[in-house]
């Protein structure tokens, strides 16, 4: 194996898709690595530590939600859901439990590898700011952009690559108003095609994460009628 190479986890259980996408991955010169359902996935997850993880949503065994879920408790890699659902309340559940995008079939394999490509780009090729830590109310929270790594009252908080990236858009500019179409852009990416509301779902978790109260925010602030901003100074 080349050093150097993203890795990426596809798991479906149709051989047919998977052979589809493993052979356009390859040609892009990704690594690939296959599993057939999600006890396989998880497997796999913890001994080649992926980049990047294309789950379908109906594999045996562990579901690809359940994956998900299993898989968000230990990192933030991010996750493209692949799918036969196309409802949008079916895309707004694979949001709001940690999918960074979502893909439907039938799809293009070649769309789906700028996908890839895309998605790890905004992983880690964000700029770097000009100070590398800060902190708020007392080091209550702290977010490190070099370590791209949040702390709650000095514990780690595990977020998504979305919510860490919705944070760190936020943070920087604590006093500027974010509609969700800003957000999307910002934080995101224009690439990104998930719908506004889903930004919603990503607000409502990293509440979840770094606030004492969820329902009475700090940090993350609603103004009604526009978006969001961030409280602390």
């Amino acid at each position: 194996m080349s050093e150097g190479k993203s890795k990426i986890l596809v798991v479906d259980d149709e051989h047919k898709i998977v052979n589809a996408i493993k052979a356009y991955l390859e040609n892009s010169n990704y690594v690939v690595y296959t599993a057939a359902d999600g006890e396989e996935a998880i497997k796999i997850f913890e001994e080649k530590n992926p980049d990047l993880m294309i789950l379908d949503l109906m594999i045996p065994k562990v579901s690809g939600e359940k994956v998900c879920q299993i898989i968000r408790k230990k990192s933030r890699i991010p996750i493209i859901m692949l799918t036969a659902k196309v409802h949008e309340d079916d895309k707004i559940n694979g949001f709001s439990i940690g999918a960074d995008d979502y893909v439907t079939k039938p799809f293009s394999a070649r769309e789906l590898v700028a996908r890839v490509t895309s998605l790890l780009r905004r992983c880690v090729d964000d700029k770097a700011p000009l100070y590398h830590k800060i902190s708020f109310n007392n080091e209550d929270l702290e977010i490190d952009f070099t370590a791209m790594s949040v702390k709650k009252s000095k514990e780690l908080v595990n977020l998504t690559p979305n919510e860490y990236k919705i944070l760190e858009a936020m943070a920087k500019y604590p006093k500027k108003v974010f509609t969700r179409e800003e957000l999307i852009e910002n934080a995101l990416g224009f690439e990104y095609e998930g719908y506004e509301r889903t930004i919603d779902s990503h607000i409502k978790n990293l509440r979840s994460k770094i606030e004492d109260d969820s329902s009475n925010p700090n940090y993350i602030l609603t103004i009604r009628g526009v978006g969001y901003k961030f409280g602390a100074d």
